[in-house]
């Protein structure tokens, strides 16, 4: 994947999300101009969303989240579900993943809880 914006900082975010929104103020703090992806708006691609689970060295269950979202209709805890079906999910439901994910020269990272954004502001 190439990043969106060559050598800066991009934030997939959920301005109505609290941890999302502080570690947003957290980049902007530590002198970052991030872009900013307002994912449910413009989610990743299946190409970036492969690339950002390789780079933040993660499986798509574990990008998953539950809360405020319809992993519990769509019955995502089946532990028979592939990858591929978990990425599916995710394609059609962007509120699935989990935020925020930011991208640095440092490294990719998904930052829950918030203060996991230090390793890519400090290095």
């Amino acid at each position: 994947m190439a990043d969106r914006a060559d050598g800066n900082t991009i934030i997939y975010h959920n301005p109505n999300c609290g941890t999302s929104r502080k570690v947003l103020g957290r980049l902007r703090d530590a002198g970052m101009a991030p872009v900013v992806i307002e994912y449910l708006k413009n989610p990743p691609s299946r190409e970036e969303l492969l690339d950002l689970l390789r780079r933040m060295e993660m499986t798509p269950r574990q990008l998953l989240r539950r809360r405020g979202t319809p992993y519990d209709a769509l019955e995502l805890d089946d532990k028979a579900k592939t990858d591929d079906e978990l990425i599916d999910a995710i394609l059609a439901h962007p509120i699935l993943m989990e935020r925020p994910v930011v991208i640095t020269p440092r490294g990719v990272r998904l930052c829950r809880p918030a203060d996991r954004v230090e390793a890519l502001i400090q290095g």
